[in-house]
């Protein structure tokens, strides 16, 4: 339900930007190209099993694991529907 300036249909206009967003990022983040066979961070071996299951990895298990954990922080939010943003 759309309520002040905004358009019929807006919310859910905001839903899917948001999530168009999300797969657009997580594309951006897929490896590609050839794999490694030494960890890009760390300099350990990659398993040659890790290196077949996942194209253009570039990272071992535990430095994969620690970026990972970094990339979880990211909220989310869509700042195109946002007030805040308009408002800047």
């Amino acid at each position: 339900m759309a309520s002040g300036w905004a358009q019929d249909g807006a919310d859910l206009q905001q839903i899917e930007n948001t999530v168009e967003d999300g797969v657009n990022r997580v594309r951006q983040a897929l490896p590609s190209g050839e794999s490694l066979h030494e960890c890009e961070e760390c300099g350990e071996p990659i398993p040659e099993a890790r290196r077949q299951a996942i194209a253009g990895v570039r990272l071992c298990i535990n430095c994969q694991a620690e970026h990972d954990k970094h990339a979880a922080r990211f909220a989310g939010y869509n700042r195109r529907g946002s007030k805040d943003s308009q408002l800047r």
